[in-house]
This record gives structure tokens, sequence and C-alpha cells, in this order.
């Protein structure tokens, strides 16, 4: 079995190649290493943890919403959510598709992360804040519908940890070989 933690960057498909009509970056720019997949994708203007892998059935556990692996998000908001904004996505929010399952959050302090490129947008009259934020369950797109629904749009968002692995000093573009999980 070979498992693959790798830091995605901001901007690169979370696939091996681009049907698009203009070229867009991916995988491949990145890892050249033949028979491992993305368990589980993160949105092209996400960052952070991905792992690949070369078994089907790890695969599945990982990205499938049913084994509720938990995914931790470093998310910068814009606003300065209060106990009432936390507690909603504590209890879970109501979106389009149905309400989500309780989210594990909470503000932390500005995380000592690597610059985004392009940087966030900074407007001096609008403040913001970081959250961790952990989920079981993944929607399309949840964590920005999540915080949005509950009116701090989402700035900036590194998925920092699935199950047992984390990026843990990984710049982005980086990768190195990950353990197998342990059985339960």
């Amino acid at each position: 079995m070979r498992i693959l933690v790798f830091n995605k960057p901001y901007d690169v498909l979370s696939q091996f190649t681009d049907r698009g009509t203009v070229a867009r970056r991916t995988l491949s720019d990145h890892i050249d290493v033949p028979g491992v997949y993305p368990a589980g994708r993160l949105d092209r203007d996400s960052e952070g943890l991905l792992v690949l892998t070369d078994d089907g059935a790890l695969q599945a556990r990982i990205a499938n919403p049913r084994h509720k692996m938990a995914k931790t998000y470093l998310v910068q908001v814009e606003g300065l959510p209060d106990a009432a904004a936390l507690a909603r996505l504590q209890r879970g929010v109501d979106l389009k598709d149905g309400r989500t399952q309780p989210a594990e959050v909470w503000r932390i302090d500005p995380p000592d992360i690597w610059p985004r490129d392009p940087p966030v947008r900074f407007r001096k009259s609008v403040p913001d804040c970081w959250l961790e934020l952990t989920l079981r369950e993944g929607r399309n797109r949840q964590v920005r519908r999540m915080t949005a629904a509950v009116g701090h749009p989402t700035l900036r968002l590194v998925r920092w940890r699935i199950g047992p692995w984390a990026l843990d000093g990984l710049a982005p573009g980086e990768w190195r070989d990950g353990e197998p999980p342990r059985a339960r």
C-alpha cells in the first residue's frame, strides 16, 4: 500500500489531468508517483492536505462520508464570529441541501502557516479572524457554505488534518510518504 501526504497549493486542481480549455496546474505538476490517486478532493481555491493512495478501499474510507473520518480545517473568515455564530456551526447549519452534521469549531490565533499566493485581499475596515473547524461529512464546498450561512464568508481555507494524517512541516507543493492508518 502506498500513501502520500501532499500539501496542495492554492490554484491547483485535485486531479492529475485537466481537460479544460485553459491550462491549469494539476497534481502532475507536483507528484510523479505512478498508481496513486487522491482520496477525496480539495477545491482549486482551497489549500492544504490531500491524501493520495493506490489502495481503493482506503480511498473509499477517507472520501466517503459514511465512514465519518474527521477532517480539520484552518479557516480565515470575514468578521469576528460571536458565540451565537459558533454555536450554530457546532449544532449544524441549514443549507440548501439539508442540515449539516454538527461541527467542532473554535476561534484560534492566526496560525503560523505559509503566505498564500496570491494573498487574501486585506480590507482595513473589515476585521477577520481564524477558526479551527472539524467536520465528519464532506459536502461540496461545505466549510465555505457553512461560514457564509452564519454571516462570516470564508477568505482562506486550509485543510490541516484528515484522520491520522496532518500537514506538519510540509510546504505547499511538497509531499511525503504517509503511514497506513492503524487498525481499529
